[in-house]
């Protein structure tokens, strides 16, 4: 069992967080959207917020505060709420400081940590690889050892900030299973290629990139020779993943709701037809019960259970219903909900990559 009533620290949270997203996200997401990219001066504020560095040590210039991926949770669906291409970008240092935090060697975390406590920095995870039998329990891209070190090979894609980041977190296939690896930017043998253009997620830079032979010395990789846990950081990321989507998901029935009660047919708001009003309440249901899935599994990760059955499942449904609810919202609006007028296209384009991303965001 776990509460589902937040603490007073989590309500804040939560406030603080959803009214930035609401007063400086959301405004600006569809004008991000037409020119695929994020006015450097939002992506400051939210640092300010304390996003990235809440959680990292006095000692390497944080504040400290306990982590919680509850808490996480909130605050990450409180930004996918104003927008998930600008929260995925704010958020993305965390897909490096946040592994080196839970299971980085001390000299790891000494000399990557601080890098994150000043301003934002770029930074960022590769993940998903482009195979049709992309699996996370076996990745294509391997590590193999060499002399003392680790050299790279493979192909990456769906990678944020890659152009701006100088710090890489890949993931890769080593002799004893799924490692990570630190790699700077500038290693021979590491190609930042083309931007891609995807669907949805247009404000979000993000890119292939390739590793041929890139030698990394043994020290590189995160817990060093020991490893760290891989799939607990995985299924951190899909907690993550989760929460933006209910964010978006929120905002897709809320805005679909308020249209419907102002829009008139034959003389009666829309809201009144029972095919609607019963529409907006299975909306609204799955949202709660994916929130409900995404909170029990970031429970028992705080817990330090193994939860990779349940956040498999919550990423399952969130992404399956996200791109329902985003949808249903297109529906409700009629012929209003095809066009860049309204926002629900947008949401829609957004939500249909959830079941393809990994690793774009952690908790």
């Amino acid at each position: 069992m776990f509460d589902l009533e937040p603490t007073d620290e989590q309500k804040l949270i939560r406030d603080t967080v959803g009214s930035f997203a609401k007063e400086r996200i959301a405004p600006i997401a569809r004008d991000c959207d037409e020119s695929g990219s994020i006015p450097k001066d939002v992506v400051d504020q939210a640092w300010e917020l304390g996003l990235i560095h809440s959680p990292i040590p006095e000692e390497q210039g944080g504040y400290g505060e306990e982590r919680s991926a509850v808490t996480g949770a909130i605050v990450a669906e409180e930004l996918g709420a104003g927008d998930v291409s600008i929260a995925m970008h704010v958020l993305a240092p965390r897909l490096v400081a946040y592994p080196v935090l839970d299971g980085g060697t001390p000299e790891q975390r000494k000399q990557v940590l601080p890098r994150f406590t000043k301003e934002f920095h770029a930074a960022t995870a590769a993940v998903v690889e482009p195979r049709f039998d992309f699996d996370t329990s076996r990745f294509a891209t391997t590590a193999r050892r060499a002399n003392g070190s680790y050299v790279l090979d493979g192909q990456k894609c769906f990678v944020p900030l890659a152009e701006e980041s100088d710090l890489f977190l890949v993931l890769a296939e080593s002799d004893d299973g799924p490692a990570a690896f630190l790699v700077e930017r500038g290693a021979a043998g590491l190609e930042v290629l083309e931007r891609e253009k995807n669907m949805g997620l247009k404000p979000l830079a993000t890119n292939e990139i390739a590793l041929r032979g890139v030698k990394v010395p043994a020290d590189a990789r995160v817990g060093g020779e020991a490893g760290f846990d891989v799939s607990r950081m995985l299924n951190l990321s899909r907690i993550g993943l989760c929460s933006l989507a209910i964010g978006m998901a929120r905002s897709a029935f809320e805005f679909a709701r308020e249209y419907a009660k102002e829009r008139k047919a034959f003389g009666v708001p829309i809201a009144q037809k029972q095919a609607i009003a019963f529409m907006l309440a299975d909306m609204a249901i799955e949202i709660d019960a994916a929130r409900l899935l995404t909170w029990e599994a970031a429970a028992k990760l705080d817990k330090g259970e193994d939860a990779t059955r349940e956040c498999f499942l919550a990423k399952r449904y969130c992404a399956a219903q996200v791109l329902k609810i985003t949808d249903n919202a297109v529906q409700v609006l009629g012929g209003h909900g095809y066009i860049r007028d309204f926002p629900v296209e947008l949401w829609f384009r957004n939500a249909r990559g959830f079941s393809s991303f990994e690793g774009m965001a952690i908790v």
